[in-house]
C-alpha cells in the first residue's frame, strides 16, 4: 500500500529525536504524528489512527515498555518499534519477547528504519 496513506506515531521525550524522525518519515511520504510522552499519545486518538508506533524506552513517567504493555494489553496489533540510546546486551531479545516488532539503537540508521517499516506495513 502507498506509504502516503500510512500514519506513524513517534513517542519520545527528546524533541530533537521527534523532529528528526518526523522529517525522515514525512520525506518518505508517511504521516508522522509526534508525542512528547506516552501519556499524551494514549490520551489522544493516536492509537486508533496509527499504522505503526515508534517509542523510546527511557521516558520520564511512562516508559516505552509500559506503553508497549498497554498497547498489547488492549489487544491492538499495531506494530511497535522500540528505540533506545542506552541498550544493554540483551535489550533487543527482551523487548521482542515482550511483544515489540522491532528494536533500534540510537543514533538510528534512518534507511534501515524505513526499510523495516516498509516491510512491516506491506
Amino acid at each position: 500500500m502507498d506509504s502516503r496513506l500510512r500514519s506513524i506515531a513517534v513517542i519520545d521525550d527528546d524533541s530533537r529525536v521527534l523532529e528528526s524522525l518526523q522529517n525522515l518519515l514525512t520525506s518518505c511520504g508517511y504521516k508522522a504524528q509526534t508525542y512528547s510522552s506516552a501519556e499524551l499519545f494514549l490520551a489522544s486518538d493516536g492509537l486508533s489512527r496509527s499504522n505503526c508506533i515508534i517509542t523510546d524506552v527511557g521516558m520520564r513517567r511512562m516508559t516505552g515498555l509500559e506503553l508497549l504493555q498497554r498497547v498489547r494489553g488492549s489487544q491492538c496489533e499495531t506494530p511497535v518499534i522500540i528505540i533506545t540510546g542506552k541498550p544493554s546486551a540483551k535489550s533487543e531479545c527482551f523487548y521482542l519477547g515482550k511483544g515489540a516488532n522491532g528494536f533500534f539503537r540510537k543514533p538510528i540508521d534512518g534507511q534501515a528504519l524505513l526499510a523495516f517499516i516498509d516491510q512491516l506495513l506491506i
